[in-house]
C-alpha cells in the first residue's frame, strides 16, 4: 500500500516539462546553433580571459 502511495504521490502533473519531451538539437535552427554552441564557447573564453586578467592584476 505504502509503494502505491508513493507512486501517486511522485506523478508529473500533466502539462509540466519532463524527460520524455525533449527534442534533439537542430543545428540547421541558426537560433539554437548560437544559444548551445556559439554562446557557451564565448563565455568560457571570456572567463579565462577575466581570470587572466585578475591574476596579473593581482602581481
Amino acid at each position: 500500500m505504502k509503494s502505491l502511495i508513493n507512486f501517486i504521490a511522485l506523478q508529473l502533473p500533466i502539462g509540466t516539462p519532463n524527460p520524455d519531451d525533449n527534442q534533439p538539437l537542430d543545428l540547421s535552427d541558426p537560433f539554437e546553433v548560437i544559444v548551445f554552441i556559439i554562446l557557451p564557447i564565448v563565455i568560457a573564453i571570456l572567463y579565462f580571459l577575466w581570470r587572466k586578467q585578475k591574476q596579473k592584476d593581482k602581481k
